[in-house]
């Protein structure tokens, strides 16, 4: 008797979780799967004028800094060519890069015509005499 209980139980046992797996794996296509969050990258190059004084040159940084506290950009940083060995596909002629983050592209958009970016802009492009600018959309 004690037999026939176990081998009952263990038949109901099995057929709850066979059931309930079929159950969960019917409801799994309607799950919406969570999607990677998309990352805007924002890099700047800048082309300092050459005639500039060391003072001017240290100033330029200001730009940055003053970037770094308007909306929408996260992980704001600067710097200047690394110093790398010289190889053919590297081009360290630039004087200084900026790269910034962005969580969507309507944010960058809006960033870019913020009066605060453009007086910034302004104030410094007498600064430089070329710039590149490549946005660029990681998933």
């Amino acid at each position: 008797m004690e037999r026939r209980k176990f081998l009952f139980r263990s038949v109901q046992a099995s057929a709850l979780l066979l059931l309930s797996g079929t159950m969960f794996a019917s409801v799994l296509p309607n799950i919406n799967p969570i999607k990677p969050k998309k990352v805007y990258a924002h890099n700047l190059f800048f082309w300092l004028r050459k005639d500039l004084s060391t003072a001017e040159v240290k100033d330029f940084e200001n730009f940055f800094e003053g970037l770094k506290k308007l909306p929408y950009q996260k992980n704001l940083q600067y710097g200047k060519p690394a110093g790398s060995s010289p190889r053919t596909v590297l081009d360290s002629t630039y004087s200084y890069n900026c790269a910034m983050q962005f969580e969507t592209l309507e944010e960058l958009e809006a960033y870019g015509k913020l009066p605060e970016h453009l007086a910034l802009v302004q104030k410094y492009k007498p600064f430089f005499e070329k710039m590149l600018v490549y946005d660029t959309v990681y998933n």
